[in-house]
């Protein structure tokens, strides 16, 4: 019998973080929970605690005093990752947070299920280093691990260009004049997807989709031309890829991210599950359709960074972490999410081969010129 696979969960209170744990669970012969870190949410960490009695636990800014067995820090996040017996570390943490414990992972030669676009998106120069060591990168976003899953066996040589799949998020049929009055509560309304509030703002603007077309030319290793988005309400159909010799692979499936995370985990094998099976004989039409970019000005900005390179990417990220902040607590409205990310970007150095200092000095940077855009806003 196989030893169980040991698993560092890094932000296990939030959405991806949860639904891990699910699989965990379905799965306790083949999984053992090794260590577990989240923001701040110290209830129901200790919950998690005990379902699945960790060897070490992290809370990265706790609230107020915590038990003595309960770790705190950064650093603390980063070292769990490297000890022994981890086989896998699932990042599914939210905005840079995950940089730090990912390279750390990575430098290591563990295994990391990566859920953090961020990550991924601010670094690329630095990852494409780092995956030549003994570490290696699988992804648990829907998009990216249907294409991973379309490429197996297939030349890399042959892929002619990726299609990621777009739902539109909650006002796809909304007018962009009529955005202005967009409340919290309409932007975490997601139509198809359980997702945390960060991303699924980022779901209804589209800067969602721009980070993943970013994260999939870096894992995957092609031109950012060689990446589109369609919009496709239905998210029946993950991502495709078309080859050289106009083939194209999709790949389907029920929305859930349950499916992804259990496949980045039993890879290179697919274990049997009860999740629920896509029935084509029930379902609606599919239905496909060009993506506005003067609609969705996130999305534009995404690419222009990814065009741009550098520490752009970084500067992106960050910005866009700021103003989703900004409007969950009712500060800025969402459509001056953009207009924040744009004067950001503004300011960005343009650091044409980043390194890691660079990269957190342009993160900072970034942050700072977001909050005094927004400022200038509410003028």
């Amino acid at each position: 019998m196989r030893e169980p696979l040991g698993v560092v969960i890094l932000g296990s209170t939030g959405s991806v973080g949860t639904q891990t744990l699910d699989v965990a669970a379905s799965f306790p012969d083949r999984i053992r929970v090794l260590g577990l870190a989240a923001n701040r949410n110290l209830e129901l960490l200790m919950r998690q605690v005990e379902a699945f009695w960790p060897a070490r636990t992290v809370l990265v800014h706790p609230p107020g005093d915590v038990p003595e067995s309960i770790e705190t820090g950064a650093e603390a996040m980063i070292d769990m990752v490297r000890m022994d017996g981890v086989d896998l570390v699932v990042v599914a943490t939210v905005g840079a947070a995950g940089l730090m414990p990912t390279l750390a992972a990575l430098d290591a030669g563990k295994r990391v299920a990566l859920a953090n676009k961020e990550t991924l998106v601010m670094a690329g120069s630095l990852f494409r280093r780092r995956l030549k060591g003994a570490g290696s990168l699988v992804p648990i976003d829907s998009e990216h691990s249907a294409i991973w899953q379309c490429l197996l066996g297939e030349p890399e040589k042959e892929i002619e260009k990726l299609v990621l799949t777009a739902s539109g998020g909650p006002f796809r049929r909304r007018g962009y004049e009529d955005l202005h009055t967009v409340t919290p509560a309409e932007a975490l309304k997601h139509p198809t997807w359980n997702m945390g509030p960060k991303v699924t703002v980022d779901s209804a603007s589209l800067m969602n989709k721009g980070l993943e077309v970013l994260e999939a030319a870096i894992l995957f290793d092609v031109g950012l031309q060689q990446v589109e988005v369609v919009q496709h309400p239905e998210s029946i159909v993950h991502s495709l890829v078309y080859f050289t010799d106009s083939s194209v692979k999709a790949q389907l499936g029920v929305p859930d991210m349950r499916l992804p995370i259990q496949f980045a985990l039993s890879y290179p094998h697919r274990w049997p599950n009860e999740l629920a099976r896509l029935d084509l004989a029930s379902t609606s039409a599919l239905h496909f359709g060009p993506i506005d970019l003067s609609r969705y000005p996130c999305l534009r900005l995404a690419l222009e960074a990814g065009a741009a390179g550098g520490t752009a990417p970084a500067t992106l990220c960050a910005a866009d972490d700021v103003g989703v902040g900004l409007f969950l607590d009712g500060d800025i409205r969402f459509t001056d999410i953009p207009i924040v990310v744009e004067a950001a970007l503004a300011r960005n150095g343009r650091c044409e081969n980043p390194g890691l200092d660079d990269i957190l000095q342009a993160d900072a940077t970034a942050r700072e010129a977001a909050y005094e855009a927004a400022r200038r806003l509410r003028l």
